[in-house]
C-alpha cells in the first residue's frame, strides 16, 4: 500500500523584487516581512497542535518550550535566545511550571534566580516543534525556496542587522 506524504510540496510562485523607491523603504518593507513573519509562525504552530488536539498550550508557549530545548537556563537567558512579541515570559514559564512541561528551582549561586529546565512532557512538546520545522525545511529545500538566494546568505546579512542594532542599543546606554 503506498504511503501518502502528510505535507505534499506544493510550487510556489516565483517572486520578483519590486523595486522600492529607496533603500529606506526596502528597509521598512523588511521590518514589516519580519513582523508578518513572526505572527505566522505562531500561527503555524498554533495550527500544528490544534491538529494534534493539544489546545493546552499557546504558541508562545511552544516556542519557549523549544527554545529551552535540552538547557538548563534562567529566564533572562531564555528571554534573550527567541522573540516572543507581546508575550510576558515570566508568566510563560509559571504557566508551563503549573502545566507540568517545565521544572524550576532555585540557583544554589544566586537564591534570586531561578533555573528551568523541561520535564519529558515537555521533551514530547519540544520534539512535535521541532518534528514541525523539520517537515517545513524539506518542504522548503525541495521548492527551491532556499536557494536565490541562499539561507545561508539571508542569515548573514539578518545577523549583520541584529549586531548593528544591538550597538545602536548599546550606544545609547
Amino acid at each position: 500500500m503506498p504511503q501518502r506524504n502528510p505535507s505534499p510540496v506544493r510550487p510556489v510562485p516565483a517572486l520578483r523584487p519590486v523595486p522600492a523607491t529607496s533603500r529606506t523603504d526596502a528597509y521598512l518593507e523588511s521590518l514589516q516581512i519580519l513582523e508578518r513573519l513572526h505572527r505566522l509562525l505562531q500561527d503555524i504552530v498554533k495550527d500544528e497542535f490544534e491538529r494534534l488536539g493539544r489546545s493546552d498550550l499557546t504558541p508562545v508557549q511552544a516556542l519557549l518550550i523549544y527554545n529551552l530545548g535540552m538547557s538548563e537556563v534562567t529566564a533572562g537567558e531564555l528571554r534573550s535566545r527567541g522573540m516572543y512579541q507581546g508575550s510576558n515570559v515570566s508568566y510563560n514559564l509559571k504557566k508551563l511550571v503549573e502545566l507540568g512541561y517545565v521544572h524550576h528551582e532555585r540557583c544554589e549561586m544566586d537564591r534570586r534566580s531561578v533555573k528551568v529546565r523541561l520535564t519529558p512532557d515537555g521533551q514530547e512538546v519540544r520534539e512535535r516543534v521541532a518534528d514541525l520545522f523539520a517537515r517545513h525545511a524539506e518542504g522548503l529545500e525541495l521548492s527551491g525556496i532556499l536557494d536565490d538566494p541562499a539561507i545561508e546568505a539571508v542569515n548573514l546579512q539578518w545577523r549583520r542587522v541584529e549586531r548593528y542594532w544591538m550597538e545602536q542599543i548599546r550606544y545609547i546606554y
